[in-house]
């Protein structure tokens, strides 16, 4: 009898055990942005960071739908009366290959950026080496630029 018992007191713990380490994970599907001029934030988006359009189900000419990652998107939703002014740290973040080739870019195209303090124009180099940039979307909306690795 105590050997069944503890068979079955194995048996339990190992389905308590095996379904806890099979426990599903959250995971980001999308952020979404509400944007005052659709034509504007898509070209921001799309030709400066560099995201790629993705099939969106309205087809209302309201929305846009942009790959930020494996199974996540950015959600561009028209609708906003006007520019809101946003804190700095409320952001969203893009790794890019090299910061000094986007830098050019934003150069190019006439796009201001700063330091994480403010200065214009300037890179900050964070702790572990990360370099960064922070500069506004077309609705305020900030965006932070580095270059890091992972």
């Amino acid at each position: 009898m105590k050997k069944i018992s503890f068979c079955i007191l194995v048996a339990c713990i190992a389905c308590f055990s095996n379904a806890y380490s099979q426990k599903a994970t959250a995971r980001i599907n999308h952020l979404a942005i509400f944007v005052k001029d659709m034509k504007q934030t898509n070209f921001f988006y799309q030709k400066i960071i560099g995201l790629d359009t993705i099939p969106e189900p309205f087809h209302d000419g309201k929305h846009t739908w942009l790959k930020i990652g494996p199974g996540s998107s950015l959600h561009i939703i028209e609708g906003a009366s006007e520019k809101k002014e946003y804190f700095k740290n409320n952001h969203i973040c893009f790794s890019v290959p090299s910061l000094e080739k986007f830098v050019e870019s934003l150069r190019t195209n006439n796009f201001t950026w700063e330091d994480a303090g403010g200065k214009k124009a300037a890179i900050t180099t964070r702790v572990d080496g990360v370099k960064q940039i922070w500069l506004q979307d077309p609705d305020g909306y900030w965006i932070e630029i580095n270059d890091a690795k992972d």
